[in-house]
C-alpha cells in the first residue's frame, strides 16, 4: 500500500443549516478496489457570519472502513472537560494508543523500545512517508554504487601513505575533514570500551584505535592541542529511524559488523555501560556543562550555543505550559501527566529514578524543565552530535572505525608499512565514509527547529508563543552567523536553521 504524500488538495463543503457549537467531526474514507491511504492535515469549519473558525487537527493517515473521530483542537487537561463526551473520547483514545504503542525489550540493560520487530510493525503514522523512504533508500544505493566505482578505480593500489585515503573523496571532503589530517579532536570515554570483545571482519581480527588527549589552556582561555588534538513535532520519524538502526546498523550482520572494531554486539555492550552513566543532569546543558567545567570558556562554542538554545526552548515550553496549567496544584493533579512521567522513568528507562530522572511532577517548573530536556535532546543535541560525523570521521586516519593490527609495543618497530597495514581496508573505509555521509546530510524534507507546519493547538495564544519562539531562534541565528564570520573554522552545528525539529535521520 503506497504512502506517497501527493500534492495538497483542499475540499470545501457547504452546509445549509447552522451546526451550533462543534465538538467533534468524524471521518471515514470510502474506497473501491484499492484501499489507498489518505493523509489528512486538518478540518476547519467556518461558522456563519462573524463566528470563529473551529479547527480539528488530524495529521494522520485515514484508511480502512473505520471511523476516525477528531475532537475540536482547543487543548483540554485531563479531568477538566466540562462535557462528559470529551472525557469519554479521551479515555477511549488513550486505551487505543496503549494497545498500539507498546514497550519491548530489544537488549537487556538498554532502554525499552517500541514493540516493532520490523518497519512494517510500526504504526502507519510513525513510518517514513513514501517519498522520504525513497529518498533515504536511494541515498544508500547511490553511496554503494559510488563505493563500487571507487573500488574498481583503486583496486590495484593498496594503501601506501596517508594521502592515499584521498582516493575515497571525489569532491565531497568538508573543510573540517581536510583540517583533521593527523589531528584527533574527539575524546571518547575509554573506560566504556575496556574489555569489549573486538570484531572479526572478513576473517581478520580487528583492534580499537586508542586516542590520546592532551590540551592546554592559554591565558586567553583558548584551548590548544599539544601533540595530538583530540514531544509530537519533535519525535517525527524517530521511531522509524531508530527501528532502521536496530535492524540494519547495529544488528547481527549489520553495518557495524562489517566495518567497525566493536561490531554490533560490542556496541551493545558499550550502550549498556553508557546507560549506567546516563543521568538526568547529563541531558540538561546547564547542569551537564557545569559538571564538566565548561561554563565560561570562550572557545567552547558548543557550550555557548547549547545554553542559548536551552534558554530559548525553555521560554517556549514555559509559554505553552502556563497557558493550560495555571498552578502547581494543576500539574500535581493531572493523572495522565503523572502516569506519563512515571512510565518513562520506571519502564522506558528501566528504573532510572536513582539517576535523577523524576517519577512525578510536583510543579510547573519541574514539568517545563523535563519538556525542555526532551525537545533539546530530540533537536539541538542530536544536531550537535550527529550532523558533524562526516566532518570528524570521514578522514579515516583521524578516526578509524577499526584497526587491522594490534598496537605496537615500542616505537622503534613502527614504520609507514605498519601504519598503513593497521588502518582499515578500502572496503571498511568506504563503508565508514558512506555511513557518516548518509547520517550527516540534511534530509530533503528537513523541518528546521520550531518551523513545523502542523498546528496541534487552536486559538491565538499558542500561535503567538510559537511565533515568539521562531523569532528568538532567528535572532540566535544572526548572532551565530556574525560570530562565525570572525572564526577561521565556523561552528555551525547549532545554527537553528540547520537543526532538525526531530530525530529524523
Amino acid at each position: 500500500m503506497g504512502r506517497l504524500r501527493r500534492p495538497v488538495e483542499e475540499f470545501e463543503q457547504d452546509v445549509p443549516q447552522d451546526l451550533g457549537p462543534l465538538q467533534f467531526v468524524k471521518l471515514r474514507k470510502h474506497h473501491s478496489l484499492v484501499d489507498d491511504a489518505w493523509f489528512c492535515d486538518r478540518i476547519t469549519v467556518q461558522g456563519p457570519g462573524a463566528l470563529e473558525e473551529a479547527a480539528f487537527p488530524c495529521y494522520r493517515w485515514v484508511q480502512g472502513q473505520g471511523v476516525l473521530t477528531l475532537p475540536e483542537g482547543t487543548a483540554r487537561l485531563a479531568g477538566n472537560n466540562t462535557l462528559d463526551v470529551f472525557q469519554k473520547h479521551r479515555e477511549k483514545e488513550l486505551e487505543e494508543r496503549q494497545q498500539i504503542y507498546c514497550w519491548a525489550t530489544w537488549k537487556e540493560g538498554l532502554p525499552m523500545t517500541i514493540a516493532a520487530g520490523s518497519l512494517d510493525d510500526l504504526p502507519p503514522n510513525m513510518r517514513f512517508h513514501e517519498q522520504k523512504r525513497l529518498d533515504f533508500e536511494w541515498t544508500v544505493i547511490a553511496g554503494l554504487m559510488e563505493m563500487a566505482l571507487k573500488y574498481v578505480y583503486t583496486l590495484p593500489s593498496p594503501w601506501k601513505r596517508l594521502e592515499d585515503f584521498d582516493q575515497i573523496f571525489w569532491g565531497q571532503k568538508t573543510a573540517l575533514a581536510g583540517q583533521l589530517f593527523a589531528q584527533v579532536h574527539h575524546n571518547p570515554l575509554m573506560t566504556l570500551l575496556m574489555r569489549i570483545p573486538a570484531n572479526v571482519i572478513q576473517g581478520v581480527q580487528q583492534y580499537l584505535a586508542a586516542p590520546l588527549v592532551m590540551l592546554k589552556m592559554e591565558a586567553s582561555g583558548k584551548l590548544l592541542p599539544m601533540v595530538i588534538q583530540l514531544l509530537i513535532p519533535h519525535t517525527r520519524y524517530t521511531m522509524d529511524i531508530n527501528t532502521r538502526a536496530r535492524n540494519q546498523l547495529i544488528s547481527d550482520g549489520g553495518l557495524f559488523d562489517k566495518a567497525w572494531s566493536t561490531g554490533g554486539g560490542g556496541l551493545v555492550q558499550v550502550f549498556r555501560r553508557a546507560m549506567t552513566q546516563l543521568t538526568y543532569r547529563s541531558l540538561c546543558p546547564p547542569d551537564d556543562l557545569a559538571d564538566r567545567g565548561l561554563l565560561g570558556i570562550p572557545s567552547a562554542l558548543y557550550a555557548h550555543d547549547a545554553l542559548r538554545l536551552w534558554e530559548i526552548i525553555a521560554r517556549y515550553v514555559e509559554g505553552i505550559v502556563h497557558l493550560f496549567y495555571h498552578g502547581d496544584d494543576i500539574v500535581r493533579g493531572d493523572p495522565e501527566l503523572q502516569a506519563w512521567c512515571r512510565e518513562i522513568t520506571e519502564v522506558g528507562l528501566c528504573q532510572a529514578q536513582d539517576r535523577g530522572f523524576p517519577v512525578s511532577f510536583q510543579s510547573r517548573a519541574q514539568l517545563c524543565h523535563f519538556l525542555t530536556m526532551c525537545i533539546f535532546t530530540c533537536s539541538a543535541q542530536h544536531a550537535a552530535v550527529n550532523m558533524g560525523q562526516f566532518d570528524w570521521y570521514a578522514w579515516i586516519p583521524n578516526a578509524p572505525g577499526s584497526m587491522r593490527m594490534p598496537p605496537p609495543t615500542n616505537k622503534e618497530d613502527v614504520t609507514m608499512d605498519t601504519v598503513m597495514g593497521s588502518l582499515p581496508s578500502f572496503w571498511q573505509t568506504s563503508l565508514q565514509v558512506i555511513a557518516t555521509s548518509l547520517i550527516s546530510q540534511p534530509p530533503p524534507d528537513m523541518v528546521p527547529l520550531g518551523h513545523h507546519q502542523e498546528e496541534y493547538f487552536s486559538g491565538p495564544e499558542p500561535k503567538a508563543v510559537l511565533r515568539q519562539f521562531q523569532a528568538d531562534l532567528d535572532n540566535l541565528e544572526k548572532e551565530i552567523v556574525a560570530r562565525n564570520e570572525q572564526l577561521d573554522l565556523p561552528y555551525e552545528y547549532l545554527k537553528p536553521s540547520l537543526i532538525e525539529n526531530s530525530i529524523a535521520i
